[in-house]
């Protein structure tokens, strides 16, 4: 025979562990209602804020691709003629092409915007404006070792050619320890060899020349090591 249902009193309701809990947290929740909403609402802000940017950057990098495709055949030309090499950075406007500094301008903050950064300051280079030239491959930013060793050597010619040595030598030797590209090292290294032996700097010199030597036996560089080791060590 079934024993008659034990009737649950209030009070011992109010003693169960997960009802206090319940009621705990309900407590909690109105205690602090506006506080909670306040976060709550935070909280999708920064959501659609994240959302939103990413979007836009998605959109300005694939703007910033488009007007580079089109500035870079002109860019691309000042290897025969530097004059195109100023039309590169103003662009066309009255043909619709923008220039490297407008996009940099404008999109500098994309990963197309940084390429543009980065043949902006070349650009500059070739046309012998070296502060332009500095201030570009200066604040130039890649996750690419190749761009990378590519912008200290432009530093390193451009302080060369301002006649600050050593600086140049440091940018090279900097470009020779993150370059991926066994092609230019060599001639890294031999630069940076160049510039230290011109400051006066002959031990770096040498020990430059000798690790290309030992490292880069076949390139062109090392045939004329021997000759400036000697040179540098009389």
């Amino acid at each position: 025979m079934l024993s008659p249902k034990k009737k649950i009193t209030k009070k011992e309701i109010k003693k169960d562990p997960l009802i206090s809990t319940l009621d705990n947290t309900t407590a909690f929740y109105y205690e602090h209602k506006k506080n909670i909403s306040y976060a709550i609402t935070a909280l999708i802000i920064i959501v659609v804020g994240i959302v939103v940017y990413t979007n836009n950057r998605r959109a300005n990098n694939e703007k910033a691709a488009s007007e580079l495709g089109k500035v870079f055949s002109i860019y691309d030309l000042g290897a025969n003629d530097s004059r195109q090499y100023k039309t590169a950075i103003d662009g066309q406007p009255d043909r619709g092409v923008m220039g490297l500094k407008a996009i940099v301008d404008n999109y500098g903050s994309t990963e197309s915007g940084e390429l543009a950064r980065f043949y902006l300051a070349t650009a500059y280079l070739n046309l012998g404006q070296y502060d332009n030239a500095l201030k570009y491959f200066d604040s130039f930013s890649s996750s690419s070792d190749f761009l990378k060793a590519a912008a200290y050597a432009g530093l390193g010619q451009c302080y060369e050619t301002k006649n600050e040595y050593v600086k140049a030598a440091e940018y090279f030797e900097r470009a020779a320890g993150v370059s991926s590209s066994t092609a230019m090292t060599p001639e890294y290294l031999n630069s940076a060899a160049r510039c230290y032996g011109t400051a006066g700097e002959k031990e770096k010199a040498v020990t430059l020349l000798k690790r290309l030597k030992k490292e880069f036996p076949t390139s062109t560089f090392a045939r004329d090591a021997d000759r400036y080791i000697s040179q540098f060590s009389a």
